[in-house]
C-alpha cells in the first residue's frame, strides 16, 4: 500500500497516473497548497521541500517527482512503463526522463512565478517561454521521427511525464498542442482510463 499526498493539476498528477496505470494499492492525502498546508510543520516532516508530491513507500517518506516515477516503474515492471535494466531502450528511457525532469519542467516554475527569481517579471517569462518552446521543438520532432510514442511502439512513463507538462502550457500563448505529434500524443494518454479516472478522482475539468 501506498500514500500519496497530492495537490489536484500539480506534479503528484504523473505519480498519481503511475499508480493507476500499475493498479497498485494506495491512499490519497490531499494537500491544500492554497491553505498553506505544504508548510504545515507535520507535512514538512515528511517533505522538508513543502512540496507535493510525497510518497509513503514502505513506510517511509519519498519525494521528487521524477524519481518516484521512476521507482514505481521499477517496482512494477509487469505494468511495462519502463524498458527493463540493461535493455537496448533503457537509454532512452532514462534519458527522457531525465530531459523533462531537469530541462522542461523547471522551466514551468519560471512560468508560473517569474518574481520568485529576483529579476525583471518580463525578462523571466520571455525566457521560460523560449525554453519551453525549445523543448516541444525537440519533443515533437522526436515523435515524428521515432513515434507514436516518445520509446517508439509503447506508451512509457515519459509519455505521462510530457503530457502532464503539456496539460500545464494550456494557457500559454502557443501550448504544446500546436505541435502536431505532441497533440497526437496528448490525445492518445488522454483517451486513458488511467486520465480519465484521475480527472474524476481529482475533480479536474479542463483540458479533459
Amino acid at each position: 500500500m501506498y500514500t500519496l499526498y497530492y495537490s489536484p493539476g500539480s506534479a503528484s498528477m504523473l505519480v498519481h497516473l503511475l499508480l493507476l496505470e500499475i493498479g497498485a494499492p494506495h491512499e490519497l492525502r490531499r494537500v491544500d497548497l492554497d491553505a498553506g498546508a505544504q508548510r504545515d510543520p507535520a507535512y514538512l516532516r515528511l517533505n522538508p521541500g513543502g512540496v507535493v508530491p510525497t510518497l509513503i513507500v514502505d513506510g517511509a517518506p519519498r519525494w521528487e517527482t521524477a524519481a518516484l516515477a521512476l521507482l514505481l516503474a521499477e517496482r512494477h515492471p509487469e505494468a511495462n512503463l519502463a524498458p527493463p535494466p540493461g535493455s537496448p531502450a533503457r537509454a532512452d528511457y532514462l534519458q527522457w526522463m531525465l530531459y523533462l525532469a531537469n530541462s522542461l519542467q523547471p522551466a514551468f516554475r519560471w512560468w508560473f512565478y517569474p518574481e520568485a527569481e529576483g529579476v525583471a517579471a518580463e525578462a523571466v517569462l520571455a525566457a521560460a517561454r523560449r525554453r519551453i518552446e525549445a523543448a516541444w521543438d525537440r519533443l515533437d520532432a522526436h515523435l515524428g521521427a521515432a513515434g507514436p510514442y516518445l520509446l517508439g511502439a509503447e506508451v512509457g512513463a515519459p509519455d505521462l511525464y510530457a503530457t502532464m507538462l503539456m496539460r500545464w502550457s494550456r494557457k500559454m500563448p502557443r501550448p504544446a498542442t500546436e505541435w502536431p505529434h505532441l497533440a497526437a500524443l496528448a490525445g492518445r494518454v488522454k483517451a486513458r482510463p488511467s486520465w480519465r479516472r484521475l480527472y474524476t478522482i481529482e475533480g479536474l475539468t479542463e483540458w479533459a
